[in-house]
């Protein structure tokens, strides 16, 4: 599907298969490689690329060493903290194999060993006369039955993934490895540095790079923790360069984006930028202040939801900066540009009624879907309190363990059942009752007032909420709540994993009461989705159909948007000029970091550090050209979520840095890439030995990694 050009050779995230069609251009930026090479998920470089399923990272020793950002580790430093021994703060260094401690329940390092393309597998069972639910269950079904058929290898995880809006399928199979541990994370003095402050921002000097170490059993096979277990044996790991990069050089990333839209029709652009990404970012600020005021700084309640905070505050961000950005690009009339050039081409090809008509009924079906979303927010919403979320999911799961495990719910049938089970283990270090019930009051709240919100009678009825908003009766009938359950005892939710729906339906328990009362609305209300998501599965196809040959017209390849499965991005170290008179240079140093510091959070660097920085110890780290070492550094590397933990490369495949966010004038590229203003944050390679070496003292670590260049 790759044609023999690119629009902009630094646009596109791809897929290993096409970077032989772009191979001229791979070889014209830098990569000293075999392009051919890196379509091989089992050989040198791809082989050592994995995912953590939301982030990526990268093994960096024969024995399992997996390096990622320290936000992608954050929430296992999170877990293993307490107020006592809060590992956030003061970092957290493994003595030696036995101190390596579990990370949060989930945690997971997945290595792909497999892909192959099943189009004609999963879709060869849709009919003209299928109705849209009808489409959604037999495309589910075909993906069920290939996973099963791959997972009977044990120790796999496979899925099955969507790309060009499910004109293809690939069918992924990977290695999931289950004990995985924490082995070294900076405290936020250095792994966070410049905190939510310098968040999407320029200049930035954060030490983002955390370690974990991947586990199996004697057996060399993927288990559960134990302790006889054994460090994990890659085919093949990153040499780590401490000779690092310089202004100009190649890099290259291998990731797991999350997603984009850049295929997206008007009418989503319109629905989102004009409704959904302003009411979601007024929504965050408010969650943030909730949580800020009932969890007080430094508490135990604070630490168990500092996760949450990262997490909520990063994203609040993004809102805003893709708000600005699509706001600075007038995205809504390029994007109606782009639709009326599609349209003339269509109409020029001879193609216009398969295609025109395909367009009108997708758009109609993108309102319907819009609609459908701003009817439920404030319900939908409302629902999010942990523990109702629990007993939800458990009182799903009794009903689905009455069916056949083929026919159950994704995410409820036996291979999910690790998951679910840790998810109800996480709640114990994740979870504080009086910031839950504070959480939940703002999103009961939101339901009641919004003046676009609508009412839903089976939830109004079965927790008792007055016509009125009425801040006192709310909180009253909600402390009844939190002191009549159970669910909060981590013991209790994992022992209703086996009960049946008899026992949730005659619990006098008030959330698991409130939970089977809305199972029917919401069972009515995932029926329609699936039936919406089913005549999208006919419509999209088409659509990218005609942006491909539209494209191959032009001479211009195109790549699928993200989706969570392996990419990789290329391009060259470079700073940057967002806007008039602002100028981004490609690096930031150890000088910077003294410059920033004020000795109060997020600008608290350790003493130690500073010290080093004053003396001028930079080892063998320093760049010639900075005069120091340097800390981040920039490229025009196209990059989103997902990618954070991304091995950032250089010509010879060595580890240069990680990837780890973009400028606050990037985040827009999720819609519509601009080569001016793209630019993907590194942290470099070299401040991550440095650190290692001169401030934290992770010796053991350093004489474990292959380190070249030095």
């Amino acid at each position: 599907m790759a044609g023999s050009q690119i629009a902009n050779a630094k646009e596109g995230m791809w897929t290993p298969d096409q970077l032989p069609a772009i191979a001229q251009d791979l070889k014209k930026t830098g990569l000293e490689l075999d392009p051919t090479s890196l379509t091989d998920l089992t050989g040198f470089p791809m082989g050592a690329v994995i995912s953590l399923g939301g982030c990526t990272a990268s093994f960096v020793s024969p024995e399992g060493l997996v390096v990622t950002n320290h936000h992608c580790a954050r929430g296992s430093i999170q877990y293993n903290s307490t107020a006592e021994e809060n590992f956030l703060e003061n970092g957290f260094l493994a003595a030696n194999l036995k101190d390596e401690r579990p990370a949060a329940p989930g945690t997971r390092v997945y290595v792909t060993v497999r892909v192959e393309d099943v189009s004609n597998k999963v879709r060869g069972g849709i009919t003209e006369d299928m109705s849209g639910e009808d489409v959604f269950a037999a495309i589910d079904a075909a993906e069920k039955s290939l996973i099963s058929e791959c997972e009977t290898e044990a120790g796999h995880r496979c899925q099955v993934a969507s790309f060009y809006g499910g004109l293809q399928y690939k069918l992924i199979d990977r290695l999931e490895i289950r004990d995985v541990r924490l082995v070294y994370g900076p405290g936020d003095n250095i792994g966070k540095y410049g905190g939510d402050i310098d968040n999407w921002m320029w200049p930035r000097h954060t030490g983002d790079f955390s370690f974990y170490r991947a586990y199996v059993g004697p057996d060399g096979l993927p288990a559960d923790y134990a302790e006889e277990n054994v460090p994990f044996e890659p085919e093949h790991y990153l040499k780590v360069s401490a000779g690092g990069l310089d202004d100009g050089d190649f890099v290259m990333a291998a990731g797991y984006p999350g997603s984009t839209q850049r295929y997206a029709r008007l009418v989503e652009v319109e629905q989102t930028f004009d409704w959904q990404y302003p009411k979601f970012e007024a929504l965050l600020k408010d969650w943030i202040h909730t949580i800020e005021n009932t969890a007080p700084a430094d508490s135990d309640a604070r630490i168990k939801y500092e996760s949450r905070l990262a997490g909520l505050n990063n994203y609040m961000k993004n809102l805003g900066g893709q708000i600005e950005g699509a706001r600075r690009v007038d995205l809504v009339g390029r994007r109606a540009e782009r639709e009326a050039a599609l349209d003339t081409w269509i109409a020029s090809a001879g193609n216009a009624e398969n295609y025109a008509e395909t367009l009108e009924a997708l758009d109609a079906l993108t309102s319907e879907s819009a609609s459908a979303a701003r009817d439920l927010w404030g319900y939908q919403n409302a629902k999010r309190a942990q523990l109702l979320s629990a007993a939800r999911n458990l009182y799903r799961l009794s009903k689905e363990r009455q069916k056949p495990d083929s026919e159950r719910e994704s995410g409820f049938q036996a291979r999910d059942m690790n998951f679910f089970r840790q998810s109800l283990e996480a709640l114990e270090r994740r979870y504080d009752p009086v910031v839950d019930k504070a959480e939940w009051m703002m999103f009961i709240k939101d339901y009641m007032t919004s003046t676009e919100s609508v009412r839903v009678p089976v939830f109004d009825e079965a927790l008792g909420l007055p016509e009125i908003w009425d801040a006192a009766t709310v909180s009253a009938l909600l402390d009844t709540y939190y002191e009549k359950t159970e669910l909060g005892d981590t013991e209790y939710r994992l022992s209703l994993m086996d009960k049946d729906p008899a026992f949730f339906e005659q619990s006098d328990d008030p959330f698991i009461a409130l939970a089977v009362a809305l199972y029917q609305n919401d069972m009515a209300l995932e029926k329609e989705e699936k039936d919406r998501a089913g005549r999208m599965a006919e419509l999209r196809p088409t659509y990218m159909q005609a942006i491909i040959d539209w494209q191959a017209s032009k001479g211009f390849a195109a790549y699928p948007d993200a989706n969570s499965t392996l990419r990789v991005t290329y391009g060259n170290v470079k700073g940057g000029s967002p806007k008039d008179g602002l100028v981004y240079t490609p690096f930031t140093s150890l000088k910077g970091i003294l410059e920033k510091d004020t000795g109060e959070d997020p600008f608290n660097a350790p003493q130690r550090e500073l010290d080093l920085i004053e003396t001028a110890d930079y080892g063998p780290y320093e760049l010639d050209t900075l005069g120091s070492v340097p800390v981040n550094f920039l490229s025009d590397l196209d990059s989103t979520g997902g990618n954070s933990g991304s091995p950032t490369l250089n010509s010879k495949g060595e580890l240069v840095g990680l990837l780890f966010d973009g400028t606050i004038e990037s985040v827009n590229s999720d819609w519509d890439f601009d080569p001016r203003t793209t630019r993907t944050i590194h942290v470099d390679t070299r401040y991550m030995l440095w650190v290692m070496e001169k401030v934290d003292g992770a010796q053991r670590l350093l004489d474990e990694m292959e380190i070249v260049d030095k």
